[in-house]
């Protein structure tokens, strides 16, 4: 946890505040930073508050708004958001009320008579609907308990969805003195913070920032395979299915997209909801009902949809299509689990959804120093997604948090990749996508690389690169060359639909090439195999040649297949326990090698492959007892 504020002021309404914690929201007492958040605004002061999704981060101004005297005013830039909270305090008997687009003239009428009987605690406003001058002159005349600014990271350009409107809130500094302002939002880095403090003005303010870790939320990443739209589609549509019966959100690249995969999300028989800004305002509102009130349902939506909502019991987010920074992930990730039930994220990433993101933010109007930062955004997140440490510790450490731990429970703590310096492989690559001119995109400089280019020419045999990568197969090549991309080491010019490499950051590229930086990819580059045709080393399961599990099993002694089937009971029952797949507890490939060497010992079982030394402390003794039970 990171705390960034002064010794908590005396605030005797503590008391009242428990009190009404406990009767309005049933809670015995609060959770986190609550407490001390809510009597700094008790107090009268400023707060900037960064708590984890799912931390009860609205609490902190509705119980001040409420004990205070005045109304409280709430500034949230999402209809949705603002509609689904003030619902949910009305049927908790909270006096609370939204003015937006949706409101009739006639309840907004009545809204503000209620307002100057004093009969509202809480008041929720877009920031669009605040810049109106009418608006501003009515609450001039109210007495105001407080106002608290929601998703405070869109007031800084440098956060994931900055909002101009939001940038004018500083404003309110001048216009309404001596009342306490609290601003809170679930992500905001450093940089990001003091660019909330200086924008609205809140130099005094009492800064608490809580520990990002969200032990309930197990994170997994996949590399896309060949970046192909319907295979991810298909690798989406077997990831649903295998969470069948729970409620979830996939999100998507494009309105396209969500229509796209909703569809065949409903084929199989899934209730998929697809979402996105292309609908009329009443049929994504339609929708989101449905979403909400229905168990079972998965939303498909466009990232970064301008929706927001409270629903806890979301079993999984599964990214189709990464968003475009480690902000954004954190926040659509976190919708997932707000119960503090087990839950799932799950990332699908490849080296064209980077290009794409660069792309985005080419087409934004936005100073050349803001950019260069959201482009190290964008590299930050893949590096994560693409790299081998722990990936919740490496969000919270991106956080602030220089304390943070494995986590035990992603992906990558449950299977450690094998790490692999590939930087003389990644000094060849870059070396000859420089000696080609930057003019060709991937399969031709992996040709090059393999000496396999058709037709070539002396020009291009001549150069020092030509084929001094044909000891790695091709893929193995893509490996590197991907993971060069995610590093910022080269780059992907869209060239109109025909990306060309090129190389990425001048500096580091020298770096590369001097051996002061090191590149370790998470996968051994594949070693070439002259005898296919693709170059490709065999695929060998193992029974040899590319036999399926089940033609494997049929070749195998009956004991054999009886261990296997007993590995795989055990398998299940423990990922049911754990409300996880079974494949990341062990693959069939290492269930069925277990089987076949049935190993007497620990030390056995550890050279088992798929068995690293984390599985083995935490499965270990167990696989061993089913085996001599059998």
């Amino acid at each position: 946890m990171l705390a960034e504020s002064p010794p908590p002021a005396a605030a005797p309404d503590m008391a009242r505040a428990r009190e009404t914690l406990e009767r309005v929201w049933g809670h015995a007492d609060f959770r986190g930073l609550q407490a001390s958040v809510v009597e700094q605004v008790l107090a009268g002061r400023d707060v900037l508050a960064v708590l984890p999704t799912g931390g009860g981060k609205s609490v902190c101004y509705q119980i001040p708004a409420m004990l205070r005297p005045g109304l409280g005013l709430v500034v949230s830039p999402l209809i949705a958001l603002m509609t689904d909270q003030v619902e949910a305090l009305k049927q908790q008997g909270v006096r609370a009320a939204r003015l937006d687009s949706g409101v009739s003239l006639t309840d907004r009428s009545a809204i503000w008579d209620a307002a100057r009987a004093g009969e509202l605690d809480l008041l929720y406003v877009s920031p669009e609907g605040l810049a109106q001058p009418h608006m501003i002159d009515r609450l001039a005349s109210l007495p105001l308990a407080l106002i608290a600014i929601d998703e405070a990271h869109c007031v800084s350009q440098w956060g994931h969805d900055f909002r101009p409107d939001y940038r004018d809130l500083g404003r309110l500094a001048g216009m309404f003195p001596g009342v306490p302002r609290i601003a809170v939002t679930a992500t905001a880095d450093a940089r990001t913070r003091d660019d909330i403090l200086a924008s609205l003005r809140l130099s005094d303010a009492a800064v608490f920032v809580d520990s990002f870790d969200r032990p309930n939320l197990q994170l997994i990443a996949e590399r896309k395979v060949n970046g192909s739209r319907a295979r991810t589609d298909a690798r989406v549509v077997e990831l649903v299915g295998e969470r069948s019966g729970k409620s979830g959100v996939v999100y998507c690249g494009s309105r396209d997209g969500c229509e796209r995969l909703a569809d065949q999300l409903r084929q199989t028989g899934v209730h998929a909801i697809a979402y996105h800004a292309g609908m009329a305002p009443a049929e994504r509102d339609k929708r989101l009902e449905r979403f909400l009130a229905e168990d079972g349902a998965v939303m498909v939506a466009t990232i970064a949809s301008a929706w927001g909502w409270d629903k806890p019991d979301v079993r999984f987010v599964i990214h189709a299509d990464p968003p475009g920074s480690l902000e954004a992930y954190w926040q659509e990730i976190g919708r997932a689990g707000r119960d503090g039930e087990p839950a799932e994220g799950v990332t699908l990433y490849g080296p064209s959804d980077i290009a794409w993101a660069l792309r985005r933010l080419d087409g934004r109007p936005m100073d050349e120093t803001v950019k260069q930062v959201q482009v190290r955004k964008v590299r930050q997140l893949f590096a994560m997604l693409d790299g081998a440490a722990c990936r919740p510790q490496a969000v919270r450490r991106y956080f602030g948090e220089t304390d943070a731990k494995p986590c035990g429970q992603c992906d990558v703590c449950l299977d450690p990749p094998q790490t692999h310096d590939a930087t003389v492989q990644a000094q060849k690559a870059l070396a000859a996508v420089q000696r080609l001119d930057q003019r060709f995109g991937r399969g031709r400089v992996i040709d090059h690389l393999t000496g396999r280019t058709k037709d070539v020419q002396g020009w291009e045999t001549a150069l020092s690169t030509w084929g001094v990568g044909a000891d790695i197969s091709p893929n193995g090549w893509r490996e590197v060359i991907d993971h060069l991309l995610f590093e910022g080491l080269l780059e992907e010019d869209p060239n109109e639909g025909k990306p060309l490499l090129r190389l990425g950051d001048p500096e580091a590229v020298r770096g590369v090439y001097r051996g002061e930086r090191t590149v370790e990819v998470a996968r051994v580059p594949l070693r070439h195999d002259p005898t296919t045709r693709s170059g490709n080393p065999r695929q060998r399961g193992a029974g040899g040649g590319r036999q399926s599990r089940a033609a494997v099993l049929e070749t195998l002694p009956a004991d054999v297949r009886e261990r296997f089937e007993v590995l795989r009971a055990w398998r299940r029952d423990r990922a049911a326990e754990q409300h996880v797949p079974p494949y990341v507890i062990f693959q069939d490939r290492t269930l069925l090698e277990i089987a076949m060497t049935e190993p007497g010992s620990l030390d056995a079982l550890s050279r088992v492959s798929g068995v690293g030394q984390g599985k083995l402390d935490r499965y270990g003794r167990a696989v061993l007892d089913v085996l001599a039970a059998g």
